[in-house]
C-alpha cells in the first residue's frame, strides 16, 4: 500500500529522476543472483552483495548515528575500501567515529542545523522502492526527513542504483530535497556534501602507497584541498590489490564541487563551501517552499592489479553518459552495454 500511495504522490521535475525506477520496477522482487547484485534486507539495514560477496551495508536505523549511511564498502573481489565501522582499536585511527561511518551525505549547516556532527537528525521515513534487482542492476529508494532542533527542515527522496561496469561497481546516488511547509537553505562550511572515510591502509598518512588524485592530475591533500575538479579518487594498496573509491559529481548539480580531502583517509565532494574554501563570499543556497533541489553523484568502487589498472577518465565518461541517458529516460539501454 505504501508503494501505491508513493506512486500517486505529486512530484516536481527534480524528484522525477529519483522515481523513474520506482515506476518501472514496482513489482520487482529482490534477487539472490550469485553473479550480480543481490540484497539481504534485515532490521534497520540492507546488505548489498556482489557475486555473493559483501559489497556494502546500508544502515538506516542506528542508536548512535541519527542519519542513514553506508558502511563496510568492498571493491569487486572482496577488498575492503572503507574504514572498519566502528573503528578497530590498534588497527584504525578512532577519530570521528560517529561522523565518518563509511559513505554518507550530510550537511553541517542546513537552515542553521547540523546533521554532519549529529546535532540534527535525518530520519528514515519509508522505502519508496524496496530493494530490487532488475536485469543487470540493483536499486532501492528511500524517503528521509531532516529534523532540526525544533522543526522538520525538509524531506529527501534518495534513489540508489548499483551497476556493474568495466571499471568496477558504480553506485548512482540521486537525492532530491523538498519541503511543502517552509523554505530551507544550505549554508557554507567544509563539512557539507558526500563524504567517505577510506580504509586505513589506503590513507596517504599510512605510508603504504595510498594517494589522492583528481581530474586535473593534482595529488594528495596539499594540492587538492579546496580545489574544484570533475572527480576525485582515493586509492591505495591493500592485500596486494590497488583499490579505492572515485566520487564523480553530476555536472547538473549546483556547481562543481570543491574537494575537502585529508591525507588521513577522508574525502568529501562539497558544492556549498564557497567561502570555506576561500573561493568567494559566503554562499547560502535557498530552496523555496514547494520547490525541489537535486544532488547527484556517481561513486565508483574499483580494484586492479596496478595503479594504472583502472582508467579513471574513461570511467568518468562512462558515468556521464549513464547519467545523461537516465535523465532522458534511456538508462536501461546504456546500463546494459
Amino acid at each position: 500500500m505504501t508503494q501505491r500511495k508513493t506512486n500517486r504522490r505529486r512530484v516536481t521535475d527534480g524528484a522525477c529522476l529519483a522515481l523513474i525506477l520506482v515506476v518501472h520496477a514496482a513489482a520487482c522482487p529482490a534477487s539472490e543472483q550469485q553473479d550480480g547484485i543481490a540484497f539481504d534486507t534485515q532490521p534497520g539495514q540492507v546488505i548489498v552483495r556482489l557475486g555473493g560477496r559483501p559489497l556494502a551495508t546500508y544502515v538506516y536505523e542506528d542508536q548512535e548515528i541519527p542519519r542513514p549511511y553506508f558502511k563496510d564498502l568492498h571493491a569487486p573481489g572482496g577488498v575492503r575500501v572503507t574504514r572498519h565501522h566502528p573503528p578497530r582499536d590498534g588497527v584504525d585511527p578512532t577519530d570521528h567515529a560517529q561522523f565518518h561511518p563509511g559513505l554518507w551525505l550530510a550537511f553541517g549547516d542546513l537552515s542553521g542545523d547540523d546533521c554532519w556532527r549529529n546535532k540534527a537528525q535525518v530520519r528514515h521515513i519509508e522505502f519508496v522502492q524496496a530493494p530490487c534487482v532488475l536485469e543487470n542492476r540493483g536499486c532501492f529508494a528511500v524517503r528521509n526527513r531532516y529534523v532540526g532542533a525544533d522543526r522538520a527542515l525538509c524531506d529527501e527522496v534518495c534513489e540508489y542504483v548499483f551497476l556493474i561496469r568495466p571499471a568496477g561497481c558504480l553506485l548512482l546516488w540521486n537525492s532530491t530535497f523538498q519541503s511543502e511547509q517552509d523554505d530551507f537553505w544550505f549554508g557554507d562550511q567544509e563539512e557539507m556534501g558526500l563524504g567517505v572515510r577510506l580504509a586505513t591502509p589506503l590513507a596517504v598518512k599510512s605510508q603504504q602507497g595510498g594517494r589522492i588524485l583528481d581530474s586535473e592530475g593534482r595529488r594528495n591533500e596539499k594540492e587538492i584541498w579546496g580545489k574544484q575538479a570533475r572527480w576525485c579518487d582515493y586509492s591505495g594498496w591493500i592485500d596486494g590489490t590497488f583499490a579505492g573509491i572515485t566520487i564523480m559529481p553530476d555536472s547538473g548539480n549546483l556547481r562543481p564541487c570543491w574537494w575537502h580531502v585529508r591525507d588521513y583517509g577522508f574525502m568529501t565532494a562539497n558544492p556549498f563551501g564557497q567561502a570555506a574554501f576561500r573561493a568567494g563570499p559566503i554562499s547560502k543556497v535557498q530552496v523555496k517552499k514547494g520547490q525541489s533541489f537535486r544532488l547527484s553523484y556517481g561513486i565508483l568502487i574499483h580494484a586492479a592489479d596496478s595503479e594504472k589498472g583502472v582508467d579513471l577518465q574513461a570511467a568518468y565518461q562512462d558515468y556521464v553518459e549513464i547519467a545523461q541517458d537516465r535523465a532522458q529516460g534511456l538508462g536501461a539501454r546504456k546500463e546494459a552495454n
